[in-house]
């Protein structure tokens, strides 16, 4: 049985300020390029969604919501991971991942300015 984390994420940096970085410019451009390959994958969005619908780090869950190989949804965590769109928190054996809240919201913003 998979194991879901009984405590909430640990609440990420810098989540009050606001982001004043801005929405256009080669700069925004290429991060946007970023956020946006990292969800350019069925699995990585469902595996987002997923984070976001819970308030709480979720560890073997995943896989038991994807119809995926556990291996491939390491490989689709990763990619979100060094995205910044989601991080993992070492919990024993397992690692517990959680949405990055900041991250979620630059996307939105540099997505809207198009």
């Amino acid at each position: 049985m998979a194991a879901t984390a009984e405590s909430h994420c640990a609440p990420p940096r810098g989540v009050d300020k606001p982001d004043l970085r801005p929405a256009e410019g080669p700069e925004a451009d290429e991060e946007m390029a970023l956020l946006c390959k990292a969800v350019g994958h069925p699995a990585r969005v469902q595996i987002l969604r997923l984070l976001v619908r819970r308030d709480a780090c979720i560890c073997g869950d995943i896989v038991e919501e994807l119809p995926l190989a556990q291996s491939t949804v390491s490989q689709h965590l990763k990619v979100l991971k060094d995205a910044g769109l989601i991080h993992g928190e070492i919990d024993g054996p397992r690692v517990c991942y959680c949405i990055e809240p900041t991250a979620l919201r630059r996307l939105k913003v540099l997505i809207s300015s198009l």
